[in-house]
């Protein structure tokens, strides 16, 4: 088994390493493939791809990966979606891009993780970060039960509301409210280049030592979220608003 996984601030990466080392699976980071362009082939027939949920869907990055992959040599595809709340009508998308790379579909599960999405919400205090992680920990424990016996996820229902987020919603949030242009640098940045090394979808560049964003951004919040000064913003949204990386709340290491 293969546990692939995309992160933008570190919640599905620590999902994912949980997984892999309690199903002593091998850990395989999609974001430099992703960087590169290159997508490189798997040869294993259990894969587990475990991502963040953007607007009730999986990354676009991470769905085109997996188009573009060669996985002749699985059989089976699991997956993992963290979220803040919801991952919408997520499982039938999901579903059908397994089909459509001839692999069984074992389902998709959910793990609540504390929101990061700091362009339009406010992220968690630390206490209450650590807290949603710890109550996440059960749900973790089951799925990761289920792919050591080889089973199928649970099957998610999905409400009325949650099929019109996926299907209609997410299009729309995409053309309208996911801009990189709408970042932007304050006098504190110290042109350190954290946030083009972060960016997986290589759209950030320093320019006289000051960073610019181009059009592909896909709003994974690293380059706001990872910048040590503090410096970028997204509009006037995120003055007030504090950031968020799983490794800033301190998970496992509380006094």
């Amino acid at each position: 088994m293969k546990v692939l996984y995309f992160t933008g601030t570190g919640n599905s990466r620590f999902v994912a390493e949980r997984t892999a080392k309690n199903t002593n699976s091998e850990l395989i980071d999609l974001k430099p493939q992703i960087k590169a362009g290159i997508p490189q082939p798997v040869d294993d027939e259990d894969l587990v791809f475990v991502a963040p949920t953007y607007a009730w869907k999986l990354p676009s990055v991470v769905t085109e990966w997996i188009e573009k992959a060669d996985l002749s040599g699985a059989k089976r595809a699991w997956f993992i979606m963290t979220c803040g709340d919801s991952i919408g009508n997520a499982c039938q998308y999901n579903r059908e891009l397994t089909l459509k790379k001839g692999l069984e579909y074992m389902g998709t599960g959910i793990i609540v993780m504390p929101e990061n999405y700091i362009a339009m919400f406010d992220a968690p205090v630390t206490a209450e970060a650590r807290r949603i992680v710890t109550k996440s920990i059960p749900d973790m424990d089951k799925l990761i039960a289920d792919l050591k016996a080889g089973e199928k996820f649970p099957p998610v229902r999905v409400k009325l509301a949650q099929f019109l987020l996926t299907g209609l919603i997410n299009p729309a949030l995409g053309k309208l409210f996911i801009r990189g242009e709408a970042f932007d640098v304050e006098d504190d940045c110290i042109g350190c280049g954290k946030c083009v090394e972060r960016c997986p979808m290589n759209n950030i560049s320093l320019v006289d030592g000051k960073p610019e964003w181009g059009n592909g951004c896909i709003h994974c919040m690293a380059c706001i979220c990872y910048c040590p000064q503090k410096a970028i913003q997204y509009g006037t949204a995120t003055k007030t608003r504090e950031r968020y990386t799983f490794e800033g709340i301190g998970y496992g290491k509380e006094k």
